[in-house]
């Protein structure tokens, strides 16, 4: 497992510290834990056959096939050309955001009208560079821990929906994926509940 920001660091466990990114390889068949440690903290992320990294999770494909714009338990992430990336085999919350994007410093401005210098998009392309990728590799993200209920007129929001500390998601990989995270930053709206925090990360 690759750790970019030599974070505190155990065999296998991980502990992202608040507002940085993570990535790491995950060999097919191997279990990807996300934990989220203190409680209502979101995590932006994204996945990519790491055989063939143009091939990556598409928010398109995951929606369609399985007829619901959320993720949980039993979801398949599928990739672009339609190949199973990683299945949710656990999930404590139910779940899990595809429609909201990960948090930039543009959207801040339009959004809050704030001026930002963190942001996941930027934690996105720092971590991608690491692996030959480019910002085109940044496409629409799973929000994992974060509500975002999109009513019957199409409206959307993020829900200050208290999350308790420990709270879990497990994906198996399917094939060989490049998996990558942002831990959210965002202090203008309640996903992170205005203090980020660490989350952690392990694969077994």
């Amino acid at each position: 497992m690759r750790n970019t920001l030599e974070l505190e660091m155990s065999s296998n466990i991980c502990i992202v510290s608040a507002k940085h990114p993570w990535s790491g390889l995950v060999n097919k068949g191997q279990v990807l834990t996300i934990t989220d440690t203190h409680g209502q903290q979101a995590v932006d992320f994204l996945c990519y056959d790491a055989d063939n990294k143009e091939d990556r999770y598409s928010a398109a494909n995951t929606v369609k096939v399985q007829g619901n714009i959320y993720v949980g338990e039993g979801t398949v992430l599928y990739s672009d050309s339609g190949k199973a990336l990683m299945t949710v085999t656990e999930d404590t919350i139910g779940k899990h955001d595809t429609v909201y994007g990960c948090c930039s410093n543009p959207n801040n401005m339009l959004r809050y009208g704030a001026v930002t210098t963190e942001s996941c998009y930027d934690n996105f392309t720092h971590e991608l560079a690491e692996h030959g990728l480019g910002a085109e590799a940044i496409v629409p993200n799973i929000n994992w821990f974060m509500s975002v209920p999109v009513l019957d007129d199409g409206s959307a929001g993020v829900s200050d929906v208290e999350l308790k500390p420990g709270s879990y998601v497990r994906l198996r990989a399917e094939c060989n994926v490049l998996a990558v995270l942002s831990n959210c930053p965002q202090m203008h709206n309640p996903c992170n509940g205005y203090n980020p925090t660490p989350i952690e990360v392990s694969i077994r």
